[in-house]
């Protein structure tokens, strides 16, 4: 399995996630965020990912208000927009900006990256993906090029009553 803790995956995939890892290493995103456990989530390291598809970077953080400071002073040449939110009673940060073609999105808890739920989706989504084969994974991307989010786009192909718990099960 890959290892989607590590952006090396990326060098050797396709046309997307070459172009993907240019970007995020020439501003140097994984480097700033280094402290911060950064882990790339969503749909273009499992490669499902349509027009529009953001960069989604996961991050452990503890201190808030410093994490805020960093992405300020590091990103905010590029119209960041920050906001805090709850999910289910856990303080959450979202950071919004584009570098170049890729809308970034950051999402940071104070929790192991590699236990939030964007991973635990994606884990679950690349290991349904790699048992189903190509036509499950084509018929998952025509769903969100129709603009069905990916885990309803799960949830109606494997007949899930909840997917965004249901997934985690897998």
């Amino acid at each position: 399995m890959i290892d989607f803790t590590k952006l090396d995956y990326l060098k050797i995939g396709n046309k997307k996630q070459k172009r993907a890892y240019e970007v995020l290493t020439k501003y140097k995103v994984f480097e700033v965020l280094e402290y911060y456990s950064p882990i790339l989530a969503g749909t273009i390291p499992i490669e499902i990912d349509v027009e529009g598809s953001d960069l989604d970077i996961i991050c452990e953080v503890e201190d808030k208000i410093e994490f805020e400071k960093i992405l300020v002073q590091n990103f905010s040449e590029f119209d960041l927009k920050i906001e805090k939110i709850t999910i289910k009673e856990e303080k959450s940060i979202i950071c919004n900006f584009e570098l170049e073609e890729f809308p970034i999105e950051i999402f940071a808890q104070n929790k192991p990256t590699t236990t939030q739920n964007a991973y635990r989706h994606m884990i679950a989504e690349y290991k349904v993906l790699q048992e189903k084969g190509e036509e499950f994974k084509q018929k998952i991307i025509d769903l969100k090029k129709k603009r069905v989010k990916t885990e309803p786009a799960f949830g109606k192909l494997l007949d899930l009553e909840n997917p965004y718990e249901d997934l985690l099960k897998f």
